[in-house]
């Protein structure tokens, strides 16, 4: 909690000459800073007779609430997947690398590995607030190794596993103490999923629907159950069939509970999705919509061979594949660039491409009051963007933590 007082005390920040993304639209406002936070004006006005302590131009500039990662395996050489002795410093290297692409917060996220490897990468991921040391941890995102072998893509098949009889207590022995996790990507079709996924929604933990060959009355059943995500919508499930549309059927179901609303992972690097299934995603379902990287340890590295985990990964050109076969592995585009392809790609608004980024994962984790937004009270996490959507500055609590080269003269 941020003390009220020393709050009041703060300077405050009056950013100008800017088109701030508020309500599903831009709008040509001043945006209002003080102690980390958005400031209503009229109360600064009304009730404090006070002004800005300094004012900072935009140039004209878009502010949008930072963009929110809840799918990246590492980045920049670093592997969350590998146990090493000093995970820390790994996190923490992504962390600020990709502030240069406006992510303020994130979910370090870990592939199928053998139980001792979250056994001694997980404690070491705790949530985080972020900073200028970097984007902020949310929480770990758990992929796998409860999925299928018959789409379990990229993922090792030598750690997969089902759930035995006693279902949770299977869960607690492979991945250790659940504190740090925020999100676990698991295929419903598996014995006991069920009660898994009841007793991981408990805890206040997202289930994600992924990796699978579920048809739609098993994704529907998970979502009964709690399950509110799905894991790189069209990658690594069965493919959209009229009669069976499964998973994917999700987005237009009508067996979903009242009011609970179904959101789906997109990965829009050009390559994980044709155009034209992210068309019919985002047509069918334009409010469930989160942008995702998938980006692996390659990512800012180039072409040559790396790791994800306890596979070796080739990257070539803009693709990275499982090394020695055409399989997919993650991706390698940052998430500024997917946010501009998938704007290109679909013909969407400007304002829904970068809420597909930023507040709907505030929305999927429950923290869209905080995050997100660039509503009154919330966190003043920012990315000032051009017309293009290239990044010329990131802010995190109202901080200046990144800055394009052209943007210091």
């Amino acid at each position: 909690m941020r003390d009220a007082q020393g709050e009041g005390r703060a300077p405050v920040l009056q950013f100008t000459n800017c088109r701030i993304l508020r309500g599903r639209a831009l709008l040509r406002e001043d945006l209002w800073v003080r102690g980390g936070r958005i400031l209503d004006p009229e109360k600064l006005f009304f009730e404090e007779r006070r002004m800005a302590d300094e004012q900072r131009d935009c140039g004209g500039c878009i502010l949008a609430p930072g963009f929110i990662d809840v799918q990246i395996n590492g980045g920049f050489g670093v592997d969350f997947s590998q146990a090493t002795e000093d995970v820390g410093s790994g996190v923490a290297l992504v962390a600020q690398r990709i502030l240069s692409h406006g992510v303020t917060s994130f979910c370090p996220t870990l592939v199928t590995s053998p139980p001792e490897v979250y056994h001694k990468v997980l404690p070491q991921i705790p949530v985080k607030s972020g900073g200028p040391h970097g984007a902020g941890v949310l929480g770990v995102h758990l992929e796998g190794p409860f999925i299928s072998r018959e789409k379990r893509g990229a993922h090792p098949e030598a750690h997969l596993r089902s759930f035995e009889a006693n279902a949770f207590h299977d869960v607690l022995a492979t991945y250790g103490p659940l504190d740090n996790v925020r999100i676990v990507t698991l295929a419903p079709e598996l014995g006991r999923s069920h009660e898994v996924i009841q007793a991981l929604t408990a805890r206040g933990i997202c289930v994600s629907l992924g990796h699978s060959v579920a048809d739609l009355q098993a994704a529907e059943e998970a979502v009964q159950s709690g399950a509110t995500f799905i894991t790189h919508l069209f990658n690594a499930m069965l493919p959209f069939h009229h009669r069976d549309p499964g998973i994917v059927g999700l987005l237009t179901s009508d067996r979903l509970p009242p009011g609970r609303h179904i959101f789906y992972g997109m990965i829009a690097d050009g390559t994980h999705t044709n155009p034209a299934a992210l068309r019919i995603a985002h047509r069918a379902h334009p409010q469930g919509l989160v942008l995702v990287t998938d980006a692996v340890p390659a990512l800012g590295l180039g072409n040559g061979r790396h790791t994800l985990g306890q596979q070796e990964v080739e990257v070539d050109g803009l693709t990275a594949y499982v090394a020695g076969t055409k399989t997919l592995s993650g991706s390698i585009a940052p998430m500024d660039v997917c946010v501009r392809h998938f704007l290109q790609a679909t013909g969407c608004s400007v304002e829904l491409a970068l809420e597909a980024a930023s507040l709907h994962p505030a929305q999927l984790l429950g923290l869209e009051k905080h995050k997100g937004t660039l509503d009154f009270g919330a966190d003043a996490d920012f990315v000032v963007l051009d017309d293009s959507l290239h990044v010329r500055a990131t802010y995190i609590s109202g901080e200046l933590v990144w800055q394009a080269e052209e943007a210091r003269q």
